[in-house]
């Protein structure tokens, strides 16, 4: 019988050690051949958008899609998880929370890859929904001794340290200026709605990971042309969706600072196909615009856990 699963239900079930692990495991079976994943597609009726995401992992015999849309005054999330070998459904489940947590875990992955093995500052631009969990997944990979956080607003990244010191139990600590935060850190994420970048990359240190995870639109772009050009490794979760949907690197392709044969994907990296590191010096990026294979990951986990645990509404959906 298929079930239901809330927002309540997700966070209650997710927790994000075990969603880096599940989308580690899912990128090793998608270069093994075992996922297909599609691009995300889009709806634009004229007061918002709808986009839908699918994908199938055979390795763990689950397949569905992500749909959500867009309109003010805020998203909605719903993930369909189906059976790969009777196309059951298994799940509804509604997946705000999900996103949340697995957009983080993906550059939790990114990052135990390709950030250095003493990286310990960790610099965040954003006070967002989206932040929180960055900052979680980093710390799950890497032992911090801060976090620096900057957004244009005082208070809010004020709040947003207080608010994460307490949470991870680490010094986090507001950033007068993007590039003082840049300069003392040796990881960066960017976890913002901006439409043009948010900090100079000729600031950023040698050995440093860039993780930039806001924009998944070719109009948006939160790094500059000097940090993607000085990188030495850039990965993607998906060269194909990277070509329709990453503006960060946009622009270095135009101006041929970067080449799209250079640019490597996330399932290389985690398979140990292609290195996401080779020394302490190196610059590394990562461009994170969200996969469905790693909603399936996250989804599956989830719908094991609440049959585990006797969590969830039965629907009976197709059971006649």
């Amino acid at each position: 019988m298929s079930i239901h699963l809330t927002e309540k239900d997700v966070t209650l079930l997710l927790g994000m050690p075990d969603c880096i692990s599940a989308l580690e495991d899912a990128f090793r079976r998608q270069a093994a051949g075992r996922v297909e994943n599609l691009p995300r597609r889009r709806l634009h009726p004229p007061a918002g958008m709808m986009h839908c995401m699918e994908a199938a992992d055979l390795g763990i015999g689950r397949m569905g899609l992500k749909v959500y849309t867009s309109f003010a005054p805020k998203a909605r999330f719903l993930v369909l998880l189906f059976d790969c070998t009777n196309g059951d459904l298994l799940a509804t489940i509604e997946a705000d929370k999900l996103g949340q947590v697995r957009t983080g875990a993906a550059t939790g992955v990114a990052t135990k890859y390709m950030a250095r093995e003493d990286a310990s500052i960790l610099g965040i631009f954003g006070t967002g929904w989206q932040a929180e969990t960055q900052a979680e997944a980093v710390a799950a990979v890497r032992k911090l001794a801060r976090i620096l956080v900057y957004s244009r607003d005082p208070q809010h990244r004020s709040r947003f340290a207080e608010a994460m010191s307490n949470r991870l139990n680490i010094e986090v600590a507001p950033a007068n200026t993007p590039d003082e935060l840049v300069i003392q850190s040796n990881i960066l994420v960017t976890a913002t709605s901006a439409r043009s970048p948010v900090f100079d990359g000729s600031k950023i240190k040698p050995g440093t990971h860039v993780n930039a995870v806001g924009s998944n639109s070719l109009a948006k772009s939160e790094v500059d042309v000097a940090t993607v050009a000085q990188a030495n490794r850039v990965v993607v979760d998906s060269i194909e969706q990277a070509r329709i949907e990453s503006g960060d690197l946009l622009i270095a392709i135009e101006t041929r600072k970067l080449r799209w044969e250079q640019v490597r994907e996330l399932r290389e990296v985690v398979s140990g196909q292609f290195p996401g590191r080779e020394s302490d010096e190196e610059i590394t990026l990562f461009k994170s615009n969200g996969l469905a294979l790693e909603d399936i990951a996250a989804a599956s986990l989830v719908y094991d856990r609440a049959r585990d645990k006797g969590v969830g509404t039965d629907i009976g959906i197709w059971d006649s």
